[in-house]
């Protein structure tokens, strides 16, 4: 028990101390990546799956 109690404690002081936080900023800027590359990269799997729909139905189709 004491060893959770030391745990809780350091990781509290680090989140407090040893954390650079980013700023309203960095924060923006940080989603904005995020959301851009989650659009890219839900593009590309449509692509491939609209792909290989298409193949799929070509050969069953024969």
């Amino acid at each position: 028990m004491n060893n959770i109690v030391l745990y809780l404690k350091e990781s509290y002081y680090e989140l407090l101390h040893k954390v650079s936080w980013p700023n309203f900023k960095e924060l923006m800027a940080s989603t904005r990546i995020v959301i851009v590359a989650s659009l890219i990269f839900t593009l590309i799997v449509f692509v491939i799956d609209l792909l290989s729909k298409t193949i799929t139905d070509f050969f069953y189709n024969l």
